[in-house]
């Protein structure tokens, strides 16, 4: 589990790149919608719970 300090700075690290991005007047390398996020989000829950439940196959080992 992530500490709420390790959580705290990614978000502080995260808010400080995008306003770095803004200020400069470039793209954010990030969906520019919420629905382009909720889609990040996903993703990152359907690996969590597959790793919890302990399913997948090791492609890596396939080459």
């Amino acid at each position: 589990m992530v500490s709420a300090t390790t959580a705290g700075l990614a978000l502080l690290t995260g808010f400080l790149t995008g306003a770095v991005f803004r200020f400069l007047n470039v793209p954010i390398p990030a969906p520019p919608n919420a629905a382009g996020v909720l889609g990040i989000v996903g993703i990152y829950l359907g690996y969590v719970v597959l790793d919890h439940f302990d399913v997948g196959i090791d492609l890596v080992s396939y080459l």
